[in-house]
């Protein structure tokens, strides 16, 4: 039974600290739309992402006015498509990607996850059509999103992959130039990427998941840099209390509002994914947290140590809190979405490198980065490369959304608008690794992934 001081404080999140549910996501198996005739496939598709997905919104508008709770967002999940579409006639799957965007359309949805496909260790038929498909698929659609899985721990890197994918991200930069490459916000290239993510634009069904299911996405940095601004100086481990405590807190609240949610709908309630996932809006910045724990800037020296402190922490407690955590669950540091990041950069307190040393220690990776349009494939290959090799040989999910901005140089600014912000174009060194990138095939896995 939640006590009157309980509620109170959980109003004030609400109210003063921008706590809110961020998503919520159902994930659709499409395995059962299979087909050689895409038509009937899309058909299937459509029909069952509308028939699954038709309370979805409604349901979500409905517990936040019970709960007095903001719902920001309800998005959609589906199957990698590279395994939907692989044994249809078509040699390339924008299609599919269509048929996606006409669904999350017709039920409401601002997002819908799963163009996907997994090539860790090498490549299909269709994993390579679907990747290939990618910049034209972002270009013509408003809602879907991509990913691509390139490595492993268990697997390691595949270097052809990522190579591929360089230049979809060029590719998809260029088409949609005239929305500040937008296109490229919405496609990840990950790492030991999670089946059960909630968050876009890399969610999408795993093939371990059961047919339909809801999982939630919770953040709450605001109220996180509230705990911190009352510790009083505590120490650093008491630091990590505090913010363990505060993460219980909201942890519990995001369960209850996912199995109301699954229960309502009638589906499973999946997973609660505790990530602290910043928005453009002021006092809601994980860099932000991090001033406050001390730095005189994101991106100082220590920033790397605060983040780590900051995710453990809110790791241990979102875990106390359910048993069934998942996704991503940490901190996010998008450089677009964060108010406080955006500002580390104008400032020149947060460099790509800076950055990359601290997604070693935090929930995802090198996140809605600006580069200049003209980088080169290889150059970006690199960068991919590298937060990869970070993931593999971590055991931790690293990502990569990386955004050439078509026509614009360092300090000038791409703007998006909504949940993805703006960014600063950031420099990236200029020596270059193409030899090296293209060399291709797999990096091994690490000889610590050898432990069955």
């Amino acid at each position: 039974m939640l006590t009157i001081e309980e509620i109170m404080e959980t109003i004030k999140m609400v109210q003063e600290e921008n706590l809110d549910i961020r998503t919520i996501t159902m994930g659709i198996s499409l395995r059962d739309c299979q087909g050689e005739d895409h038509k009937t496939s899309c058909r299937k598709i459509y029909d069952k992402i509308t028939r699954q997905a038709e309370k979805l919104v409604k349901t979500g508008d409905d517990i936040a006015r019970e709960y007095g709770l903001p719902i920001v967002n309800k998005r959609i999940s589906v199957t990698p498509i590279a395994l939907v579409a692989e044994s249809s006639e078509l040699d390339n799957y924008v299609a599919y990607a269509e048929v996606l965007d006409q669904a999350a359309e017709a039920v409401g949805v601002n997002f819908i996850g799963g163009f996907s496909a997994l090539v860790h260790k090498g490549f299909t038929g269709g994993d390579a059509k679907l990747i290939e498909s990618i910049p034209r698929a972002l270009s013509s659609t408003e809602r879907v999103c991509a990913s691509v899985n390139v490595a492993t721990s268990r697997a390691g890197i595949n270097m052809d992959a990522i190579n591929m994918c360089s230049r979809v991200i060029k590719s998809t930069a260029e088409l949609t130039a005239h929305k500040d490459s937008i296109g490229c916000a919405k496609l990840v290239v990950f790492a030991n990427v999670p089946e059960d993510n909630p968050f876009m634009a890399g969610a999408f069904h795993g093939i371990g998941e059961p047919d339909c299911v809801i999982n939630i996405g919770v953040s709450g940095p605001g109220v996180v840099k509230s705990a911190v601004s009352r510790s009083n100086n505590a120490d650093l481990g008491a630091l990590s209390e505090i913010v363990k405590k505060i993460t219980f807190k909201i942890t519990r609240m995001g369960e209850l509002v996912g199995r109301t949610a699954a229960k309502k709908l009638g589906v499973p309630f999946g997973i609660v994914d505790l990530s602290l996932a910043p928005t453009p809006a002021v006092g809601d910045s994980v860099a932000d947290v991090l001033r406050e724990m001390g730095l005189e800037h994101c991106g100082a020296p220590g920033s790397t140590a605060a983040l780590a402190l900051l995710n453990d922490a809110v790791k241990k407690g979102g875990s106390m809190a359910s048993s069934y955590v998942g996704g991503l669950s940490g901190a996010f540091i998008p450089v677009s979405e964060d108010a406080g990041m955006i500002q580390a950069v104008t400032d020149g307190a947060l460099s790509i490198e800076k950055l990359e040393a601290m997604t070693a220690v935090c929930s995802v990776g090198l996140d809605m980065v600006a580069v200049p349009g003209d980088i080169s494939t290889e150059t970006i290959a690199a960068v991919i490369a590298d937060e990869m090799a970070i993931g593999v040989f971590n055991h931790k999910t690293t990502a990569v959304r990386i955004i050439p901005a078509f026509g614009k140089k360092a300090g000038e600014r791409v703007k998006f608008g909504g949940l993805l912000g703006e960014a600063p174009v950031m420099p990236v060194n200029n020596f270059s690794a193409a030899d090296f990138v293209r060399r291709g095939g797999r990096i091994p896995a690490p000889i610590h992934s050898l432990n069955n």
